[in-house]
């Protein structure tokens, strides 16, 4: 299995740069880029990836870059399902047709710390900060051949945090498992199906047991019921309040979990550190 995680971590690296060397040799290799950092793969490149960075984040969950790999590669129609969603939506269509982006060179995080209490914008600096994480985070799409549709696995990405911070919840293994399993229900992605189904028994049986009897029903039931989180313009609702936000979505807070960093006037526990770290390789 090593062998084949190292060979499929070689061809990910060699592909890259054989592309970005001469962009005219694409054409020979599958086709031609679509949008700039687009890698185009043949099907058998794209389940070689699939296999291989499959196996090597198993082997090493930390490998975030490749846990990007096989969102893409596995993401198969469900980005045309979504897709689709998003364009049954007045929010859905503006947002494919704008196209915005999340990071800190688009969001003003300074005005946002400065919106009052209980409004999102001010919730998601908070949740930034209590979880000690950046929306800078985010890689880019590089292995979907359809530009909206790698824009729509973008957007997946780079909302992933507000899907924390509308059900409450902070990174820590326990709480990313129940976000995938949220989206799951929610968005129907296949790498939340494998990463709900493989990473539980990582954990110890504590943990694990908490999973199945906590975070796995809330997120299965909320998810399903909830508005398709794909379809929300996040970036305009800064000034609305959370809690009406989550009455309009269908959404209600997870179990409590341990946060990084306690909020200010509580009595939360510190989680520690290094839960933070390996749960953030869990996201595409």
């Amino acid at each position: 299995m090593a062998s084949l995680c190292r060979l499929a971590t070689r061809a990910v690296s060699a592909k890259r740069f054989l592309t970005s060397l001469r962009p005219e040799r694409a054409r020979f290799l599958a086709t031609a880029p679509a949008y700039p950092g687009h890698i185009p793969l043949t099907w058998f490149e794209n389940a070689f990836l699939l296999v291989g960075a499959g196996l090597m984040t198993l082997a090493d969950s930390r490998r975030g870059d490749l846990v990007a790999v096989v969102g893409e590669t596995s993401a198969g129609p469900s980005l045309r399902r979504l897709r689709d969603i998003m364009l049954e939506s007045p929010e859905g269509r503006k947002i494919l047709k704008q196209r915005p982006r999340i990071n800190t060179s688009t969001l003003d995080m300074n005005k946002l710390a400065q919106l009052p209490e209980g409004t999102f914008g001010r919730a998601y600096t908070t949740w930034l900060e209590r979880c000690r994480v950046t929306p800078d985070t985010r890689a880019p799409v590089h292995y979907i051949d359809d530009p909206e549709l790698a824009y729509v696995m973008q957007r997946y990405r780079e909302c992933h945090d507000f899907y924390h911070c509308i059900c409450n919840m902070p990174v820590n293994v326990e709480s990313e498992l129940a976000i995938k399993y949220f989206e799951l229900a929610n968005l129907g992605l296949p790498m939340a199906g494998f990463s709900a189904a493989l990473y539980p028994w990582r954990l110890n049986t504590t943990k694990r047991h908490k999973v199945f009897s906590e975070y796995a029903p809330w997120a299965l039931k909320c998810g399903s019921s909830a508005r398709s989180l794909i379809t929300v313009f996040w970036e305009e609702r800064w000034e609305q309040n959370i809690k009406d936000m989550q009455k309009e979505f269908g959404i209600w807070d997870g179990p409590p979990a341990k946060w990084p960093k306690p909020l200010k006037g509580t009595r939360e526990k510190q989680a520690p550190t290094e839960g933070v770290e390996k749960s953030v390789s869990l996201d595409m």
